[in-house]
């Protein structure tokens, strides 16, 4: 028997939308007091969400349990298979040395740490997003702005504030030909309106995370590599988006901007003597450095990298040599060629007990009479992101010198290090897919999509809502993409428009959805301290998204002229 979605089971709008954003607000509102551990605090709102989903929305506990499994079962696989992979690879360049020379290279090369800041966080996020996605820029990007100095807390801010233009396109475009396969709609045009209203952002983004670094004297003294880094990344967006298409934006965009960059800082340092602010200007050990190398071996291993020489029978080598096998790696595995070869050869899809198919929309979020929605679970264990960083890491420690057991022994320590924020992400993913399957995310939708001539502001805001809720732009737009092409021709909007600002509006929830946060947490190793950090972006989020909102609307009321 299939169960309808209700979107207003109170009989009272107001009344449903709150009890819709109950299991949110108990989740942030826990995660934001920082007394809560961030376990304890996604099981609350897990709680919460199963209770409003079986109580208030009428959903059968079949298919609630069913869909907390499912999104449980989705935390571990794939994402915490890429969160493990990606921090295994980390503790390897660690106790190798190489982490510590590269940043005696970055030092080098950019030793401003304003400087260091736009380089790693947002142009080399930006070209790992374009292969990665899933919590990998955040997660590499803030272990090496930590490994460069950065306080912990700090990096991992700094890195998800920067991870915000990149994810519109996401890895090889996956957010926007998702989102033309459940709206119908042309993805080439999705792809030209997106790569209209993403560039201005993409180009502001640098200024903002130095302003949100230092403040306006120290992007007093960096503005040119900020315009450097944003410029040619937002001019490379727009070329390829308008023009070749969603696959390669970010990785072409991101190269541009590492290059654009390094050219630069040939022949222009910045020279105003600006002194960062705390301890964030001292180079500080990593605790991940003390968990992977804490043996009289490993801290032979910083020492000799500080100071260039052999570690141990291994020479450190080349410091980008692991990073470079991982950019290559992922560059191959997110080919969807590649992709489609790997899933003929195994990735075995599992019907959910109780979910598959026995839950349908209705309208107003799906247009006519809906089908039921589909619950496998997919273990497309070759094709997955986190099995191409394994192998990267595979590949890297060997070009390093690790043997068999050596990279086993780290392995372990990783895996174990990690385990409780496996389970918190486990848990997140499992919050939002009860939300998504109760029909609740429909209600909090709706309530904003009933804004009337408000309603490109708010449209967008959606998006934002979306990732906020799922921690993926790609599940923002299957949640949220019917509903943003519905509504628009009910108001006589351009759908494109509304679409894709369904996409931009939904990169600035990444830096406040939990499961980001707990990435990052995990990468610097300052688990327990996600409310510091939520607290410290959440702003940020909210204005980057009003802002999204504003151009939204001015390019709607241009177009009804």
């Amino acid at each position: 028997m299939v169960w309808l979605q209700h979107y207003d089971p109170l009989g009272m709008r107001w009344l449903s939308t709150a009890m819709a954003a109950l299991p949110v607000l108990v989740l942030l509102g826990l995660v934001a007091m920082g007394h809560v551990r961030a376990w304890v605090a996604a099981l609350a709102g897990l709680g919460a969400a199963l209770a409003v989903a079986i109580f208030g929305f009428g959903m059968p506990l079949p298919a609630a349990t069913g869909s907390a499994l499912y999104g449980a079962a989705y935390g571990v696989f794939p994402i915490g298979w890429i969160v493990i992979n990606v921090l295994f690879l980390h503790s390897l360049t660690v106790q190798s040395g190489r982490f510590n020379a590269l940043r005696s290279r970055l030092s080098q090369l950019a030793p401003d740490p304003r400087v260091q800041l736009i380089l790693v966080a947002y142009s080399f996020g930006g070209f790992i997003e374009g292969s990665a996605g899933f919590g990998a820029p955040v997660a590499i990007t803030a272990a090496m702005l930590m490994q460069l100095g950065f306080a912990p807390v700090r990096a991992s801010v700094m890195a998800l504030i920067a991870n915000t233009a990149p994810v519109a396109f996401g890895s090889v475009g996956i957010p926007i030909t998702t989102l033309a396969q459940v709206t119908g709609l042309d993805v080439l045009e999705l792809s030209r309106m997106a790569g209209r209203q993403l560039p201005p952002f993409s180009l502001m983004i640098p200024f903002w995370i130095v302003l949100a670094y230092g403040g306006w004297k120290a992007l007093g003294g960096v503005w040119p590599a900020a315009l450097a880094a944003g410029g040619s990344f937002a001019l490379v967006q727009f070329l390829v988006s308008n023009f070749h298409g969603p696959w390669l934006v970010d990785t072409a965009a991101g190269l541009a901007s590492i290059l654009s960059l390094v050219l630069l800082l040939r022949w222009w340092r910045p020279t105003d003597g600006w002194v960062a602010p705390g301890e964030e200007g001292k180079p500080e050990v990593a605790p991940t450095t003390t968990v992977v190398a804490g043996t009289a071996a490993g801290k032979a291993a910083v020492v000799g990298a500080v100071e260039g020489e052999r570690v141990g029978t291994r020479s450190v080598g080349n410091p980008w040599m692991p990073w470079l096998i991982l950019a290559g790696v992922l560059f191959v595995w997110g080919l969807p060629v590649v992709k489609k070869g790997f899933d003929a050869i195994y990735a075995p899809g599992v019907p959910v007990a109780g979910l598959h198919e026995r839950v349908m929309r209705v309208a107003p979020v799906v247009e006519g009479v809906g089908t039921p929605e589909k619950a496998e679970f997919r273990f497309n264990a070759l094709s997955a992101t986190g099995t191409g960083i394994l192998i990267a890491a595979v590949l890297a420690g060997m070009s390093m010198g690790f043997g068999p057991r050596e990279m086993i022994r780290a392995y372990g320590k990783t895996a174990l290090r990690v385990r409780g924020s496996l389970v918190t992400i486990a848990a997140m993913l499992a919050l939002g897919n009860v939300t998504k399957f109760s029909g609740a995310d429909a209600t909090l939708g709706l309530a904003l999509a009933g804004t009337g001539p408000m309603y490109p502001f708010f449209g967008t805001l959606l998006g934002w809502l979306g990732v906020a809720l799922t921690g993926s732009d790609t599940a923002s737009n299957v949640l949220f993409g019917g509903l943003q092409k519905i509504t628009s021709q009910q108001l006589g909007l351009n759908p494109y428009l509304m679409c894709a600002a369904n996409s931009v509006g939904g990169v600035m929830g990444k830096m406040i959805d939990a499961q980001s946060i707990v990435v990052a947490g995990v990468a610097t190793g300052v688990q327990g301290r996600e409310g510091q950090i939520l607290r410290a972006v959440f702003w940020h989020s909210v204005a980057l998204a009003s802002l999204v909102g504003l151009l939204v609307t001015a390019m709607a009321m241009a177009e009804a002229r």
